[in-house]
C-alpha cells in the first residue's frame, strides 16, 4: 500500500541559507498550549483605563525563550522579532552575510539550510529541557511554516503582526480557547 506523500511547504529549489529575512512560525503538538498565557492587565496611567494584553510565559516558554536568545551565537543570524503564544512561535529571523553564517552555508557536511537548522535547534533543545523538567508529552508539531520577506512594505506588514498576535489572540488561526 503506497502511503500518501507529504507535501512539502518550503518555496521549491530556494536556499534558506540565503542572507535575507524570514518570517517563521512554529506550533506545539495538537495547538496545546503550554508556552503561555495572554491575560489582560489595566492600565490606568494618565486618568484613561486601557486594557492591553500582557504574555505570561510558563515554564515551557520560559525554557523555548532562553533558547531563542541563544541563537545568534550559534548561527551567525539575529532574531528580529519574535512572540512566544499561547500554542505557537512566531519568529523574524535574519541571516546576515557575516564569517559565521558564510562558514555554515558552506560547509561540505552541511545537510539542512539555516532556517532548518534554527528551528530545529529549538524544537530540540526544548523538547529535551522541557521533558527533563516538566511535561512528558510531546511538545512539537511536525514541520513549521516559513515565509520569504519581500521587501521593506512585507517586511512592515509581518512586523506589526508578531507585536500586535497577542493582542487579537482571541482572532488568531491558531486559537484553541
Amino acid at each position: 500500500m503506497d502511503l500518501p506523500k507529504r507535501k512539502s511547504p518550503r518555496l521549491k529549489g530556494y536556499d534558506y541559507s540565503t542572507p535575507g529575512y524570514y518570517f517563521t512560525t512554529i506550533c506545539t503538538h495538537n495547538k496545546v498550549n503550554i508556552l503561555s498565557r495572554i491575560c489582560t492587565i489595566q492600565d490606568n496611567n494618565v486618568g484613561a483605563i486601557h486594557e492591553s494584553p500582557e504574555t505570561l510565559l510558563t515554564p515551557q516558554g520560559k525554557i523555548v525563550d532562553d533558547i531563542i536568545c541563544n541563537i545568534p551565537e550559534h548561527f551567525g543570524v539575529t532574531i528580529d522579532k519574535y512572540v512566544i503564544m499561547p500554542n505557537h512561535i512566531h519568529l523574524i529571523i535574519v541571516i546576515e552575510d557575516n564569517e559565521h553564517s558564510r562558514a555554515i552555508r558552506e560547509s561540505p557536511l552541511r545537510k539542512r539550510d539555516i532556517i532548518e537548522m534554527v528551528v530545529g535547534y529549538i524544537k530540540m533543545n526544548s523538547s529535551k529541557a522541557i521533558h527533563n523538567n516538566i511535561f512528558k508529552g510531546k511538545v512539537w508539531q511536525r514541520s513549521f511554516h516559513d515565509h520569504i520577506i519581500r521587501g521593506e512594505k512585507d517586511y512592515l506588514r509581518i512586523w506589526e503582526y508578531v507585536d500586535t498576535n497577542p493582542a487579537k489572540w482571541k482572532q488568531d488561526c491558531f486559537y484553541t480557547g
